[in-house]
């Protein structure tokens, strides 16, 4: 115990907790931890100093200054940020519509190409060689009723359009 009290008396000790403090600007915490002392005791030593009030008010300024800082970059980080999603957003707006546009078309599709994808509900009239709506598929007007033209697919050596 008188090993404690000699060491914390010690005017080595005191003159390294200023030094600490007010010259190379540790906290307190920081001192207790380099020093292994308690943290009253290093807060007396402080407080003591005539430099005390002085420097805390310097630390209390360079702390506003630091949170001012760090708010402005908080600040342009949060701008940039929305500004990328901003631009995100924008472009996949272009793409719903430039996707809309292409699935929405008003052109009509050729009779051929319609066929082609609907085979199946159309018969082979060998006749007049043109590919007739199933008479129990009920269509709208703009679906082709007879396709004329077509080759009966197993006659690959002709000219003419294959469905």
């Amino acid at each position: 115990m008188r090993k404690i009290e000699h060491k914390l008396d010690s005017r080595g000790t005191k003159d390294k907790i200023i030094e600490l403090f007010f010259e190379k600007h540790l906290r307190p915490t920081e001192i207790a931890k380099r020093l292994k002392i308690g943290m009253p005791y290093i807060t007396k030593i402080i407080q003591k100093d005539s430099r005390y009030i002085q420097e805390k008010e310097a630390r209390k300024q360079d702390n506003k200054e630091k949170q001012k800082t760090q708010k402005r970059i908080y600040a342009q980080n949060k701008r940039e940020k929305e500004k990328q999603e901003k631009q995100a957003y924008q472009m996949l707006l272009i793409q719903i519509n430039n996707d809309n546009k292409f699935l929405s078309t008003k052109r009509k599709a050729s009779d051929i190409k319609y066929t082609k994808c609907n085979r199946s509900a159309y018969d082979y009239d060998k006749n007049t060689s043109d590919l007739v709506l199933k008479d129990e598929i009920n269509a709208g007007y703009n679906v082709a009723k007879r396709v004329s033209n077509i080759v009966n697919p197993d006659m690959i050596k002709s000219n003419k359009i294959y469905v």
